[in-house]
């Protein structure tokens, strides 16, 4: 295992995983052999002391306006859904788990002194010395705009890292979605925080925010410059590294071509992320 790891490590540094900045991974590593502490630790070495590592710790589990609750829910009686939304927790940011997201960005989010950001459906995760910047206020009414962390992971010059996962996944693209144009319409999205009384329990709460979609992400990153991209192979899979600017731009560019016009799929975020 300390032979793979080291690999590992080397993997990541060829690729060019920047010392000293600021990286946003998603990941997947069922299948590979790799723990997702040895994953973490070899991620935060690569970056050393200086650099800051981000994840998606969205939480789709405590809505009733996803997919993943929509899934849930089929086929049940009317009293049976209300019993299943009646169960369902707030979202707490620092107790809150994220098993949507994956192992890797669970070791994250539950390492001492990680922080993460405080919207209840779509929060990030970060270990570093720049994570209470980059994270802090998340705008409950605004998953992946310009008042959330994506939008200072654009301005700080952060990579993304897609470690055994496509473009599918590819949070980074859903800024590019604010960014269209025209812009995306907005819908509704309801999910359940704590109650502010301080009783113990959670109340629902509803905003409108843009109509997100990842259902053409995959197709967005196929038609990225490949010289924009570096990959690399990790357990049989591919691992690509680029600039989340370079992401960004060329995403809203390309959604704002092929969505003037075209009619919204049903399923805000149905697919290979969970949604909202």
């Amino acid at each position: 295992m300390r032979r793979e790891l080291s690999r590992l490590r080397d993997t990541l540094a060829e690729l060019g995983v920047p010392r000293g900045g600021v990286l946003l991974a998603h990941a997947s590593l069922g299948g590979s052999g790799l723990r997702a502490h040895d994953v973490r630790d070899a991620l935060l070495d690569v970056l050393g002391p200086g650099g800051t590592l981000v994840v998606p710790a969205f939480t789709p589990e405590n809505s009733d306006t996803s997919p993943a609750y929509r899934r849930r829910v089929r086929g049940m009686t009317e009293r049976e859904r209300a019993d299943v939304r009646a169960s369902m927790p707030p979202f707490v940011p620092d107790i809150t788990p994220c098993p949507a997201m994956g192992v890797l960005a669970e070791a994250v989010r539950t390492t001492p002194g990680a922080r993460r950001s405080a919207h209840p459906q779509t929060s990030f995760a970060g270990l570093g010395p720049r994570a209470a910047e980059l994270l802090e206020g998340h705008d409950p009414h605004c998953h992946f705009g310009e008042r959330s962390p994506l939008a200072r992971l654009y301005e700080a010059g952060a990579r993304v890292l897609l470690f055994r996962v496509g473009f599918g996944v590819c949070s980074a693209f859903h800024l590019a979605e604010y960014r269209t144009t025209p812009p995306s319409p907005p819908r509704t999205y309801r999910c359940v925080v704590p109650d502010p009384g301080g009783g113990g329990g959670g109340t629902w709460i509803s905003y409108e925010d843009i109509e997100l979609d990842d259902g053409d992400f995959a197709a967005v990153g196929a038609g990225l410059p490949r010289a924009l991209l570096r990959e690399r192979d990790v357990a049989g899979r591919p691992v690509v590294l680029l600039a989340l600017r370079d992401a960004v731009d060329h995403a809203a560019v390309r959604l704002s071509a092929s969505r003037r016009g075209a009619s919204r799929p049903g399923d805000p975020l149905d697919g290979a992320s969970p949604a909202p």
